[in-house]
């Protein structure tokens, strides 16, 4: 794609870059509300159940993921047209899903600047490692990478780690503001547990908002996981790298059923969300439908996307993401073609 096309398409989607103040409020009454109500009925049945208080639980954790989205259109000023109003309620659904506003926004913001860099990764992403990096790494990186990037601990840990553990500390050169809305969060949220837990008891917070919390956090995972690695998506050094490519290429269209469309927000119009992220999640899909250039982006479905779970490194040769299998593969095929050639320029050798 030229220059001029690129620039052409961001000036095509720039017109649904406007928040609508109708919608955004219609958004919060039907997101959070029936969160807090779903939270209720989950508690109320466990007098009843535990399995259908664990059905509402699922269904409370899928609107936690819908209320992460009005948050993170507040961190990209999109949701709102008041900067204030927006930060106001960022840091109150960020109590909600237990994201610290101004930290994650900056973190955030680098990710939208640095998406498909590989000159330039390591703030709000998830760890990717090329296949020479890999070959070049230590035991001891090599294993750490290969923990982290398995099922278990991404989806299995990953939702602790982040509300425990680093959604909850500061960087060491963080700003007044950012490391004081931190605090801020995790005092309210510290408040919101222990009121939980001397009005409705533990088993509130072990049945109720524990697996609230986690479902919530493993689809949030997954959703950020499988919209930036799926086998051609794209990743260039410094000196090759586009802004435009990384959004359309670099970021999947995933198709999903509507129903779970308006529950995620929208967020499957990721690349639209990476090219204009001042789109406000009520408008990705007009955006998409309405400029043509967009239908392009690589398509993934629910069933397809069961697919990047088996990705562990990016091959920069051959432009794709593989296992370790497959790498391995690579490895010894090279290996045996070495030693298949040596051979022969020695025999050629002999016969001079």
């Amino acid at each position: 794609m030229s220059k001029a096309k690129q620039a052409q398409l961001r000036k095509d989607v720039m017109p649904y870059a406007t928040s609508q103040t109708k919608k955004s409020v219609i958004q919060i009454i039907n997101t959070i509300i029936p969160f807090f109500i779903l939270w209720i009925l989950a508690y109320q049945s466990l007098s009843v159940s535990i399995f259908l208080s664990f059905a509402f639980s699922i269904a409370a954790a899928g609107f936690m993921v819908r209320t992460f989205i009005i948050f993170h259109d507040c961190a990209h000023q999109s949701f709102f047209k008041n900067k204030k109003i927006n930060r106001i309620l960022g840091t109150i659904t960020g109590v909600i899903t237990h994201f610290a506003f101004e930290k994650w926004k900056r973190e955030h913001s680098i990710h939208h600047a640095t998406s498909g860099n590989l000159d330039q990764r390591g703030t709000g992403d998830i760890w990717i490692m090329t296949v020479e990096e890999y070959k070049q790494a230590s035991r001891f990186e090599r294993l750490q990478y290969r923990l982290y990037r398995h099922p278990l601990v991404m989806f299995g840990l990953g939702p602790f780690m982040l509300f425990l553990y680093s959604n909850r500390i500061n960087r060491k050169d963080a700003r007044k503001k950012e490391r004081w809305n931190t605090y801020l969060i995790n005092i309210m949220l510290v408040i919101a547990y222990t009121v939980i837990v001397l009005t409705l008891g533990w088993e509130a917070v072990l049945l109720v908002q524990l697996p609230i919390a986690y479902i919530a956090g493993l689809l949030g995972i997954w959703l950020f996981y499988v919209q930036h690695q799926f086998e051609d998506s794209y990743f260039e050094n410094e000196s090759e790298w586009d802004y435009v490519k990384a959004a359309v290429d670099g970021s999947s269209y995933y198709k999903l059923p509507k129903w779970l469309e308006w529950l995620t927000g929208n967020i499957g119009y990721h690349h639209v969300h990476h090219l204009a992220p001042r789109v406000p999640n009520y408008n990705l899909d007009k955006a998409h439908q309405e400029t043509p250039p967009l239908h392009k982006a690589t398509t993934i479905t629910l069933k397809t996307s069961l697919e990047s779970v088996r990705f562990r490194l990016y091959d920069e040769d051959q432009k794709t993401f593989v296992s370790f299998k497959e790498m391995k593969k690579q490895l010894e095929e090279k290996e045996k073609q070495k030693r298949t050639v040596q051979p022969t320029k020695a025999s050629q050798t002999l016969r001079s």
